[in-house]
């Protein structure tokens, strides 16, 4: 098993969470089920699948854990560059968010 509050995938997955709440507040009251709710389940995903997967007493569940946060690292970003092409995320916001 692994001391989740010591990965480095799970302490900057948590930090990204708050950023994405507060730009998705912004976007349009009619997206709320379309791209807020799901761009907010993803980004919570992420440390959520990897903190559960470092209570597995296998290495190989483990990575399946990882695996599935990384799935939803590529739903966020997919999510994002949306988000972008709507014009409901500004330049510099994406440019920084798509860096972490």
């Amino acid at each position: 098993m692994h001391n989740y509050k010591e990965l480095e995938i799970w302490k900057s997955s948590l930090k990204f969470c708050t950023p994405i709440y507060k730009i998705t507040s912004k976007f349009p009251e009619e997206e709320k089920f379309r791209l807020i709710s799901p761009l907010r389940r993803a980004v919570v995903s992420v440390p959520s699948n990897s903190a559960e997967g470092s209570a597995k007493f296998s290495n190989k569940h483990f990575v399946i854990f990882l695996e599935n946060a990384l799935g939803s690292c590529r739903e966020i970003d997919t999510q994002m560059l949306v988000s972008l092409d709507l014009e409901f995320l500004k330049n510099e916001d994406f440019s920084i968010l798509s860096n972490e």
